[in-house]
């Protein structure tokens, strides 16, 4: 079998990180990389061994007719490139968040089940071993019927009004950015059975969104989410439930779990300790979806990034 061929659109660090993930992998590589900067399309290819650099997306994905893109851009160029990667049917994998409403997910999505092309959402965290533990825990009912999530994901970005974080041009703002993994971790453990959704906001003076507080009501459990970019937070996410609970810390990038009983005893602690680079397990479902002739993933499905684009214009409508 040929080697599955990525390549990245985007020259910054998490394209960096993509790649080292897939060198890891047996069956695939990155054979290019474009940014709209051809200089640093080109130490880019340098630091990362990769054959071509280009200084346009389009030129790329006309010559290398790669099996998959990365894109690992700001936010606010998703939707466009991921756009553009359809109209050559190009399969995507897009870091999240993906997209910055619901619109952009619904037409993609149409467009991309009409012309049967594989997209997807680079929601990393949903992969990782531990996080996939704790999901095997509650669906076994170790901790009985969760009754309480509580999601905590926050740190104090760099005060620079025109960086990534702050900047609505580029698709600043906490929800894109950490929201949206506070979100897709809910779903994941919970569902999307959601009954009722309430939005807490607090704006910045450059449009975006610094700090919020979203509950998700389900008809038997109440999740809460605090993000933000104004300072450090003890960043886990709790599930209780009626015989037990569950703590995930940092849960987005976790590498352990604890279980404890209705008593408050530990019973069971989870630590990877085989994970070295987080990226490898979303780039080896790209590959085993795209080959199998599947158009989404099942551990990060369309209607997952769908609903969390839902939110996100919820969230926008409070501004």
């Amino acid at each position: 079998m040929k080697p599955f061929r990525f390549a990245v659109m985007g020259a910054g660090n998490i394209s960096s990180r993509f790649c080292d993930a897939v060198s890891r992998l047996d069956g695939c590589e990155v054979v290019a990389v474009a940014s709209k900067s051809m200089e640093r399309a080109r130490a880019f290819a340098e630091k990362n061994y990769l054959s071509a650099a280009y200084g346009s997306y389009e030129e790329m994905l006309k010559e290398q007719k790669p099996d998959c893109v990365y894109i690992g851009v700001v936010t606010g160029a998703h939707y466009e490139l991921t756009g553009l990667c359809l109209d050559y049917r190009v399969p995507v994998l897009c870091e999240k968040a993906m997209f910055m409403n619901s619109a952009q997910a619904g037409e993609i999505f149409t467009r991309a089940g009409e012309q049967g092309t594989f997209v997807m959402e680079a929601m990393w965290s949903r992969f990782l071993p531990a996080v996939k533990k704790v999901r095997e825990w509650i669906q076994e009912g170790r901790i009985g019927q969760v009754r309480y999530c509580d999601t905590a994901i926050g740190f104090q970005a760099p005060a620079d009004k025109n960086n990534r974080y702050f900047s609505a041009a580029l698709g600043g703002g906490a929800a894109y950015d950490i929201t949206v993994y506070a979100c897709e971790l809910t779903t994941f453990m919970l569902g999307q059975d959601v009954a009722e959704s309430r939005e807490s906001v607090i704006w910045t003076d450059t449009g975006v969104d610094l700090t919020e507080h979203i509950t998700f009501r389900y008809p038997e459990t109440v999740a809460a989410m605090t993000t933000t970019f104004a300072a450090p937070m003890e960043e886990k996410m709790v599930l209780i439930g009626d015989r037990g609970r569950i703590v995930l810390p940092r849960p987005h990038c976790s590498a352990e779990a604890f279980l404890y009983d209705g008593e408050g005893k530990l019973t069971e602690h989870f630590q990877d300790e085989v994970t070295e680079n987080g990226f490898v397990y979303q780039a080896a479902e790209v590959m085993e979806c795209v080959r199998a002739g599947k158009l989404e993933s099942s551990v990060v499905p369309w209607d997952c990034t769908l609903f969390c684009a839902e939110l996100f214009d919820r969230i926008l409508a409070t501004k």
